[in-house]
């Protein structure tokens, strides 16, 4: 065997392995449950793609993947376990209750709505998405109107 063709095997074996573990820090079944939760909380309209088309999930695992403290980590689990073991009517149902706690969080589960739709909103407008579709970023232009940016 040449040095080309382990050099061939592997690269293969990279890209099988990189395909094979698309999450890095959630299971594929809470990874999906937060693509559910997301979605929930910042739906698509006719405006724009929801959580799930800016791939908000995705954000929240990487971010979680490179957390420098372990609680974190630990949280996120502890507050995911209740809608892994409930149905998806259930989960909607939850959510909605916890929304409602948001002012005064005092459980775990409040708490964890909080974290929840902190990184769901940061992750939407940090993306293309969130940023272009939704809030019509238009880029570096010069303002027009009333308020230019000029006191009088």
């Amino acid at each position: 065997m040449n040095r080309r063709d382990l050099f061939k095997i592997s690269a293969g074996a990279v890209a099988v392995t990189a395909n094979a573990q698309s999450h890095r820090f959630f299971t594929a079944e809470e990874h999906a449950v937060v693509d559910e939760l997301t979605e929930a909380i910042i739906p698509a309209d006719e405006k724009s793609g929801g959580a799930r088309a800016a791939k908000v999930a995705d954000y929240i695992d990487a971010r979680l993947a490179e957390a420098f403290e372990q609680d974190e980590r630990d949280r996120w689990r502890a507050g995911l376990r209740p809608f892994l073991k409930i149905s998806p009517d259930q989960r909607l149902a939850l959510l909605t209750k916890l929304a409602a706690n948001e002012k005064q969080p005092s459980s775990a589960g409040d708490h964890f709505f909080v974290a929840l739709k902190h990184d769901t909103i940061r992750g939407y407008y940090s993306s293309k998405i969130g940023i272009h579709d939704d809030q019509d970023y238009k880029g570096n232009v010069i303002q027009q109107g009333d308020y230019a940016g000029e006191l009088p």
